[in-house]
C-alpha cells in the first residue's frame, strides 16, 4: 500500500489539473457565447445574399447556366475536399469525427474511380491529414478560434480558381455544424458547382417563378442580371465557407467546454478515491503503531 505522503502528492497533482480544466471550461464558455453571437449576426447577411442570388438567377434565366461556377464539368475526375477543424485539441472527438468523415468520403470517391484533392483549415486537420499520408493542395491555419471573412475569401479564391481552371470538377466541404454546446453534427455539403436548386429557385413556386409561361421579374437590374449574378456567386461561395468556419469555431468551444467539464468531474472522483486510499493508509499506520505500543508494554511487563 502506498504511503500517506505518496497519496497526498497524487491528490495535490490531481487538484492542480482540476484547476486547469475548470479554468479552460470557463474560458471556453465565454468564447462560446461570443461565437454564438457571431452566428446570430451572420444569419441575416447570409440570408440576404442567398435571396439576392436567387432573384438574380431567376431574372437571368437561361443566361445563368453560362456562368462557370454554375456549370457542371462533363466528367468528374477530381473532387476537392475542404476539411474544417480546430487549431487546438482537448475537445473530445470534435476534430477526429470530421477527419474520419472526410476520409470515408474520399474512400467512397476512390471506389468510383474519382480522385481527391485535400484542402484543410485548422492545424489539427492539416497535421492529421499529413500524418495519414495525404498531400494537401491547400492548408489554412491560425484563425480557427476566431475566423474573419477575409480568411473565408482566401480559401474561396483558391477553390474557385482550381475549379475554373479545371483542376477540380467538384468541391465539397466537411465541417462540424453547430447545434448546441453538447451537440456538433458533421455536415458535408457541395460547394461547387452551385446547384440550381440552391440558388435558382423553383419554377411555378409563386415567388419569382414563371406564371403563364412568362418570367415575372421582381426588380429591374442595371447592369444585366447575369452580370450581377456573376458578382454575387463568388460572394455566395465566400459566405458559405465563412458560415462553416464560424459554426466550426462555435462547435469547438462547445466541445471543449463539455470535455473540460467532464475532466473536472473525473478529477473530483479521482480525488475522492485517493482521499479514501489515504485514510486507509493512515488507519493502517495508526493500527500498526498501537500494536507496537501494546507489544512493547507486554514485553516490559
Amino acid at each position: 500500500m502506498a504511503s500517506q505522503r505518496d497519496v497526498r502528492n497524487k491528490i495535490a497533482s490531481v487538484k492542480n489539473i482540476q484547476k486547469i480544466t475548470r479554468a479552460m471550461e470557463m474560458v471556453a464558455a465565454a468564447r462560446l457565447r461570443r461565437a454564438e453571437q457571431r452566428i446570430e449576426a451572420l444569419r441575416p447577411y447570409a440570408e440576404a445574399i442567398g435571396r439576392m442570388t436567387r432573384q438574380a438567377a431567376e431574372a437571368a434565366g437561361a443566361e445563368a447556366s453560362r456562368l462557370p461556377l454554375l456549370n457542371e464539368h462533363e466528367s468528374t475526375e477530381t473532387v476537392g475536399l475542404l476539411v474544417v477543424t480546430g487549431d487546438r485539441g482537448l475537445a473530445g472527438g470534435f476534430n477526429s469525427q470530421v477527419i474520419r468523415a472526410a476520409v470515408r468520403a474520399s474512400g467512397d470517391l476512390s471506389e468510383q474511380g474519382i480522385g481527391s484533392a485535400w484542402f484543410a483549415s485548422g492545424r489539427r486537420g492539416v497535421s492529421s491529414l499529413a500524418f495519414r499520408g495525404y498531400e494537401l493542395s491547400g492548408s489554412y491555419t491560425g484563425f480557427a478560434d476566431r475566423p474573419a471573412y477575409a480568411d473565408a475569401r482566401t480559401i474561396a479564391d483558391d477553390l474557385v480558381e482550381a475549379y475554373v481552371d479545371g483542376k477540380l470538377d467538384r468541391v465539397e466541404i466537411v465541417f462540424n455544424s453547430y447545434v448546441s454546446p453538447l451537440t456538433q453534427r458533421v455536415s458535408q455539403e457541395q460547394l461547387l458547382p452551385l446547384s440550381q436548386e440552391a440558388i435558382g429557385g423553383r419554377e411555378g413556386d409563386g415567388e419569382g417563378g414563371e406564371t403563364a409561361g412568362e418570367p415575372r421579374p421582381l426588380v429591374e437590374y442595371e447592369p444585366d442580371p447575369e452580370q450581377i449574378l456573376e458578382r454575387l456567386i463568388p460572394d455566395f461561395v465566400e459566405i458559405s465557407i465563412y458560415r462553416a468556419l464560424v459554426e466550426s469555431a462555435a462547435g469547438f468551444f462547445g466541445a471543449q467546454m463539455t470535455a473540460m467539464r467532464s475532466a473536472s468531474e473525473n478529477a473530483g472522483e479521482i480525488i475522492t478515491d485517493y482521499t479514501l486510499q489515504m485514510n486507509r493508509a493512515r488507519q493502517a499506520e495508526i493500527t500498526q503503531e498501537i500494536m507496537e505500543v501494546v507489544a512493547g508494554a507486554e514485553g516490559v511487563s
